[in-house]
């Protein structure tokens, strides 16, 4: 069996996910099937044929950054080498440099940021000086775009880029949500450090839609991710699989582009 990875999974402790997840569909004004829970994930990709995934959440304050990072670090440890961590941050922390080294320390492999949930623009003095600190050194996996704000949408992402050319960036959703095709207008082919993943996109995009921004970004740059738990892992790659990628591209997307940036086995 090929290794799949899904490079979107949002996970909550227990106490919390069915409201974390409850909020996030709110946001969005999309029905939530599923939980956030760990063990719902767990049971949802294993049943989608899913080998690896990219857990992580985002700080909604300052004071939730080291908890968050020490309940994802935990999760990663004890899922018997299923799971990559990424750390959250938030740029009114006073100890951004010492909330990095922490979320290094705990073994995290990378930053996720919210700038729409968190309400800062990504191409402000704060948000560059907090992903300053990852430059060179961790990748970030940043939600883009949203029609209703102007913080991650693709002017901000271009301003971002040029500002830390050495900064890893992965957007997400074909790095515009609700906005694809502009993204892809300004950000496709431009940007050596610039990478996307393909979740909460599918439902929205019709399949030759879908096939022509894997085509301007190229399937070198692209990463599945389902985006969990807005959507269930064995109906986003159904919907992926509708794209009709060759067998090569495919295999690229689903696993060998983010095995790559994250390190893991080829």
């Amino acid at each position: 069996m090929l290794p799949i990875l899904d490079a979107h999974c949002h996970i909550y402790p227990d106490k919390i996910a069915l409201k974390a997840a409850a909020g996030i569909g709110s946001f969005y004004d999309i029905p939530m099937d599923l939980d956030g829970r760990v063990d719902t994930l767990l049971r949802e990709e294993q049943r989608a044929g899913i080998t690896h995934l990219l857990v992580h959440s985002v700080a909604t304050t300052p004071a939730q950054v080291a908890h968050i990072n020490e309940f994802i670090a935990s999760q990663v440890a004890q899922s018997g080498g299923c799971m990559t961590g990424f750390g959250a941050l938030h740029p009114d922390s006073e100890t951004i440099a010492e909330d990095v080294e922490h979320l290094i320390a705990l073994g995290l492999k990378g930053v996720k940021i919210h700038p729409d949930v968190q309400a800062f623009a990504l191409d402000s003095d704060k948000s560059l000086q907090m992903l300053a600190h990852l430059e060179g050194r961790l990748p970030v996996l940043i939600h883009t775009g949203d029609f209703r704000y102007q913080y991650s949408n693709p002017p901000q992402v271009k301003n971002l880029l040029r500002e830390l050319p050495n900064l890893t960036v992965i957007g997400a959703h074909f790095g515009g949500w609700s906005m694809w095709e502009q993204a892809t207008e300004e950000l496709a082919g431009r940007y050596e450090n610039f990478y996307v993943d393909c979740s909460s996109s599918f439902y929205a995009l019709s399949p030759q839609t879908a096939k022509k921004l894997f085509e301007r970004y190229g399937a070198d740059r692209v990463l599945f991710g389902s985006d969990y738990p807005m959507w269930k892992p064995v109906e986003e790659l159904q919907r992926f699989a509708a794209v009709g990628l060759s067998e090569r591209e495919q295999r690229m997307v689903l696993y060998e582009n983010g095995a790559k940036l994250l390190g893991l086995p080829l």
